[in-house]
């Protein structure tokens, strides 16, 4: 499990890290907005560990940015901010869970790994966009009722962007997920596969993918 940190607090980051690191999760720290957001757009989290007070800006709009651009990774704030009021707020935005500071690292981590739990019990078997149906058990698609068929890595490709509808996904972030790699994967490559998807998806006057120059795809 990789998890991102968000903490302007050094010392505090880098205790959270280490007891994550003693329960087997991978983490990055950031420390601002700007750096965060980096995150997101360039690798994947399967959780945010996030601060409000950030040099850069306030934690709460953050999230409300990554929730209207369609990011849905499990979000737990870590704030001072510890009235009612602060609660509700955060988790009307968009938060999975709100755990004030002081706090216990053991509360942490049990924390993160019931929203772990949580985002496994409630994954979709089927995801749907514009017409088209992708089926997680039977490994299938079909658009407007009709079969289509995808290679293994054409199916793989659409699913992630399924499950990141809205959201620009960079080139790194798809050479992580789909070719297993941390690097830039070859541009003509990927290139290739989304052209064959487009043939097999895009009707006329409906546009499926888009492309997000200097960046890389999302699903419109």
């Amino acid at each position: 499990m990789h998890i991102l940190v968000v903490e302007d607090e050094i010392k505090l980051a880098e205790l959270i890290a280490k007891g994550l690191a003693e329960c087997s999760y991978t983490t990055s720290l950031v420390s601002t907005c700007k750096e965060a957001s980096n995150a997101i757009s360039e690798s994947t989290f399967d959780a945010i560990v996030l601060d409000l007070r950030l040099p850069d800006g306030d934690g709460l709009e953050l999230l409300k940015s990554w929730r209207n651009s369609g990011f849905m990774e499990p979000v737990l704030i870590l704030s001072a901010r510890n009235s009612i009021e602060d609660k509700i707020a955060g988790l009307n935005i968009g938060a999975d869970d709100y755990l004030s500071k002081p706090f216990s690292l053991e509360e942490l981590v049990a924390r993160i790994r019931s929203l772990m739990r949580r985002q496994g019990s409630e994954k979709k078997t089927t995801l749907t966009y514009s017409g088209i149906e992708l089926n997680l058990i039977a490994h299938s698609v079909t658009q407007n009722g009709n079969p289509v068929d995808l290679t293994n890595k054409e199916y793989s490709l659409l699913e992630m962007f399924m499950q990141n509808q809205g959201r620009a996904l960079s080139r790194t972030v798809i050479a992580q997920k789909i070719w297993d790699s941390g690097y830039d994967i070859d541009t003509n490559l990927l290139d290739v596969y989304m052209s064959r998807l487009r043939a097999k998806l895009e009707i006329p006057n409906q546009v499926v993918f888009k492309t997000i120059r200097g960046i890389g795809y999302k699903l419109e």
